[in-house]
């Protein structure tokens, strides 16, 4: 394949590849029963699915095959938002269809999980054996007294036993929550406290970079600070005995017991995700089982194209919504791939080691991780077999371009590249992966089935090339029923519907091209906004980060008091790197010649690392508020970052400014 150009494709799909899609096949199927248009491809097809919103998921219902237990009595009983009712009258039970592929006696000895961990030493669960797991953890939950609506925690990394317990809970139609094990306790205690469990998963300790840590402190302060739980179960993932009073999960699963399916509304909560939000308490974000088992069938079933052949690995932990999406690969029937280590142990190549090893077809990881191997200067495609990777995608932040065109490059240069983005708020996608569409450099594909995705303007225009606000304009199945602790709405509302009533506004700036692509800018709440023009922070991040020495950077936009604008560019040098005139000089030319001249920073300021959330992403608010004044104890939730000290420095340079 040659070289894209601007305007060109730096991939497009070949006739076999779009005729073998589910989504093409879908559309088909979709225009003979429910109306759809047969030609006009994608575009036509997105068209038709906001248009014809109600009919569109009735054919995704239909399509998939969802057992409704009780039939439904309407498809969209009130498009009100927030408040949207989807399904009234139905029950179901989302671990069902997870587990569904296990009642096929051809496919009950083939793998559903693949586990590996920094031995990357492949461990193998069978549809059968986990289909057992789940019967005896379902069995021993309700034997705990545990009933539809309570709330079960796990303090888990991604391992096996994490998958099964989400699946038991939602068996019994509990509702799950989860937190990574290298989250402190008080950072779970943050997050657990809201929503009063009843029982808890731990483990022992976790692995990571090769060392152990021992997290038996933290569970014992955990059980303390908890007086819900009736239960706590250990996993002795280091190879320790259960603590006095707590049950040993070998007990809990080793029955051979059929699980029982509590068959609940489509609205029933299914699991509790938290906001990675810096200040005040995370956002506890309530979703439902129906809402969110639609949402994935159609995400991994129709965007990612998965099926019965493919092995799903995406790099994430039990605390990122990612982890959710990716266990609801079981929906399709695949397999799925669960890593638990550093995503650069031993070395930054590790993940494609996983990807060769595991035989992934579709492989997840982050923007940031595939701009490390950039700079890193592997060849992934050269040192490794990935000849199985049809799909390489990638979220957390936008990807850049110089990441499209090393992915390319250096993994395969017939390769669908899928840079997505949504939120932890829908765990889903707004815009990404469509297996049928060309990819452009520094664009994702398009927006997704169901998906009325718009940028407007301040007043509410739409627009397209031009930046602006990402909004939602009709509902998603996946869209929160509620926030935990929120009895009249008012924090779920001002969250997405206080800008324009009715929509949802998501935070992001996003241009909507007019080849129908999408291009993410960064977070509105963020924005930049010198002498008129906003401008997105991730657009800066992309040119800078392509020299060298830079690590990574963080720019932040000050509203001075006298009227005038000071906008700092912070960096994290590479190992080796001095910050010296010349360096400085080059990094203004980069984003001068890039960008504009607007974009060029009024300082560049060396400091020891970037903050971030618990979950990844580059912390601006609260440094911005640190730079305005307020006091790091106002600014910023303790337990949502990774290294409050960091922050630290920012307070500092604020004081220093004032003096």
């Amino acid at each position: 394949m040659t070289a894209a150009t601007p305007d060109a494709p730096l991939w497009q799909p070949g006739p076999e590849r779009i005729a073998a899609a589910a989504v093409t096949r879908f559309q088909s199927w979709a225009a003979s029963r429910y109306g759809a248009p047969a030609e006009g491809g994608y575009a036509a097809l997105h068209r038709w699915s906001v248009d014809e919103l109600d009919t569109f998921w009735q054919a995704v219902a239909d399509w998939f095959d969802i057992r409704f237990s009780t039939p439904y009595e309407s498809v969209l009983g009130d498009r009100t938002m927030p408040g949207a009712t989807w399904f009234p009258g139905a029950t179901l039970n989302y671990a069902e269809h997870a587990l569904r592929t296990s009642e096929d006696p051809a496919r009950a000895d083939t793998p559903a999980l693949l586990y590996v961990d920094e031995t990357h030493t492949q461990v193998p669960i069978s549809w059968s054996d986990l289909r057992r797991q789940v019967g005896a953890l379902a069995a021993e939950l309700r034997a705990l007294g545990v009933t539809p609506g309570d709330r079960v925690s796990g303090y888990l990394p991604n391992i096996p036993q994490a998958v099964v317990a989400f699946l038991a809970t939602a068996a019994v139609g509990g509702v799950w929550t989860s937190c990574a094990p290298d989250f402190g306790a008080r950072s779970v205690l943050d997050r657990f406290q809201q929503i009063e469990p009843v029982v808890l998963f731990t483990v022992d300790g976790y692995r990571y970079g090769g060392k152990e840590h021992d997290r038996t402190e933290t569970v014992a302060e955990l059980r303390r600070e908890l007086p819900t739980l009736r239960a706590v179960v250990h996993i002795p993932l280091l190879g320790t005995d259960a603590p006095e009073g707590a049950l040993a999960w070998a007990a809990l699963t080793s029955a051979d017991t059929e699980p029982v399916f509590e068959q609940v509304p489509f609205d029933h909560p299914l699991w509790v995700l938290y906001s990675s939000g810096t200040t005040g308490l995370p956002k506890a974000i309530v979703q439902s089982q129906g809402g969110i088992l639609l949402e994935h069938f159609k995400q991994l079933g129709l965007h990612c194209d998965l099926g019965p052949e493919d092995r799903f690995f995406w790099y994430t932990s039990t605390g990122w919504m990612m982890w959710n999406f990716l266990v609801s690969g079981l929906l399709t029937g695949t397999t799925v791939v669960l890593y638990d280590g550093s995503p650069g142990y031993p070395d930054v190549s590790a993940q494609w080691r996983i990807a060769e090893q595991t035989g992934a077809t579709l492989y997840g990881t982050s923007a940031a991780y595939v701009m490390a191997c950039r700079k890193a200067d592997i060849h992934p495609g050269r040192d490794f077999d990935l000849s199985r990777v049809q799909c390489v995608a990638t979220t957390g932040s936008p990807l850049p371009p110089d990441g499209f065109r090393w992915l390319h490059d250096e993994v395969a240069d017939d390769l669908w590249i899928a840079s997505v983005s949504g939120g932890t708020d829908v765990c889903s996608c707004f815009a990404g992966a469509v297996p049928t569409l060309p990819v452009h450099i520094g664009e994702l594909q398009a927006p997704c089935l169901g998906t009325d995705l718009q940028s407007w303007d301040p007043a509410g225009k739409p627009l397209t090339d031009e930046v602006g606000e990402l909004v939602v304009t009709n509902p998603l199945p996946s869209m929160p029923i509620r926030f935990w602790n929120d009895p009249d709405g008012s924090r779920y509302h001002d969250s997405y519907f206080d800008m324009y009533p009715g929509v949802w506004r998501h935070g992001d700036w996003i241009t909507l091209t007019d080849h129908g692509s999408v291009i993410i800018h960064g977070r509105s709440d963020s924005t930049l906004n010198r002498q008129g023009v906003r401008m997105g922070s991730a657009d800066i991040y992309e040119a800078v980060e392509r020299l060298p020495e830079i690590r990574e950077s963080l720019v932040i936009g000050i509203e001075e008091p006298d009227g005038g604008y000071w906008m700092p560019l912070f960096v994290h040098l590479a190992e080796g790197a001095t910050l010296d005139d010349d360096l400085r000089a080059a990094i203004k030319a980069t984003i001068r010649e890039n960008l504009s001249p607007r974009h060029v920073p009024d300082e560049v300021i060396e400091v020891p690392a970037i903050p971030h959330t618990l979950t990844g992403k580059r912390i601006e608010v609260p440094v911005k508020r640190l730079l305005q004044g307020t006091e790091l104890a106002k600014a910023v939730n303790p337990g949502s970052v990774d290294n409050l000290d960091l922050l630290h420095f920012y307070a500092e340079l604020a004081a220093s400014r004032r003096r």
